[in-house]
């Protein structure tokens, strides 16, 4: 998985493209920027909430400091680091 504790400053806004129902849970940095796998189907937000897990772990910070910013319901995502 990607370290990401350089992107863990307050007020950060992270961008990534999801993809769910993956193989595997994993970050991995593109060229086009970041793309996460996720393994849970994209029903009832559960794939919001996984991807706030991974991306939470990545960070090194509590899930509870993400904030879900744009794309409820879009493959493409924004994150704010509270």
């Amino acid at each position: 998985m990607t370290d990401l504790a350089h992107l863990a400053v307050p007020g950060t806004e992270i961008a990534l493209r999801v993809t769910p129902k993956a193989s595997r849970n994993a970050i991995v940095a593109a060229e086009d920027g970041l793309r996460a796998y996720v393994t849970v189907a994209p029903e009832d937000g559960k794939a919001n909430a996984a991807v706030a897990k991974l991306l939470a772990k990545a960070l090194g910070v509590a899930k509870t400091r993400l904030t879900l910013v744009r794309g409820q319901t879009a493959r493409d995502k924004v994150f704010r680091l509270d």
